[in-house]
């Protein structure tokens, strides 16, 4: 088959890597409104069709959520994160089942392959965590939290791993503060003897520290769905 030649990027493609750069830079911060169509037309130079149509796109992606009569905001900063988002949607048990999935194999890698430097890093955070649980600055608590678990999955030294962890960083963090809000015993959730398996090398201890305390925040989830199917 003969090559074709080229074509210059259209338009819309244009705004989209603009607009995608505009949000996983930061700029644009998650649940932050974006500018109004009018302002976006003035400042890309471009008709309200091709707005519309980028903005459109990157909805569909999970990056963007169009809410009627209110503007559009900043859902995810990339496709991984936006596609967990609107699988998992409001269900909070999804996004544990995923994060289980994830951080569980994550910690056991982490045993065998952490480094001094990832030890010193997740010990730091953890000790963060704590400072912030003593002051009972819960937003500081679910920060922390959610930066120790992605800690533990970059100590794995699995790329493949990591970036599918990376993708879903918002929704752990979102998870993470639910919980805290759900249950305000959850902020006493220790992981020192999580950090202990992975300092010691321990992967089957790891994994099973990792795991527990996800499964007891599902079985408390099964326990409250069962008591409103009998209420």
């Amino acid at each position: 088959m003969p090559l074709v030649t080229t074509k210059r990027t259209g338009l819309v493609d244009q705004v989209i890597a603009q607009i995608r750069e505009l949000v996983s830079s930061g700029e644009w911060p998650i649940g932050e409104k974006i500018p109004p169509e009018t302002e976006l037309v003035g400042a890309l130079g471009v008709g309200r069709n091709t707005v519309r149509e980028a903005v459109r796109a990157l909805s569909h992606a999970g990056l963007l959520e169009v809410r009627q009569g209110d503007g559009t905001f900043v859902r995810a900063t990339n496709e991984i994160s936006g596609a967990v988002r609107k699988l998992c949607g409001p269900e909070l048990r999804q996004v544990l089942e995923v994060r289980r999935a994830l951080e569980v194999e994550g910690a056991r890698l982490a045993a065998g392959a952490r480094t001094d430097e990832d030890l010193t890093g997740l010990e730091a955070c953890l000790t963060i965590r704590n400072e912030a649980m003593r002051r009972q600055d819960s937003t500081e608590v679910a920060t922390t939290d959610a930066e120790f678990h992605r800690l533990l999955v970059a100590a794995s030294h699995n790329p493949v791993l990591i970036s599918l962890y990376e993708g879903i960083r918002e929704t752990v963090a979102s998870s993470v503060a639910t919980a805290l809000n759900r249950d305000a015993q959850a902020e006493l959730v220790s992981h020192a003897e999580l950090l202990a398996a992975v300092r010691d090398g321990d992967p089957r201890q790891a994994a099973e520290e990792a795991g527990a305390f996800l499964d007891e925040l599902l079985s408390q989830m099964g326990s409250e769905s069962a008591a409103e199917q009998l209420d």
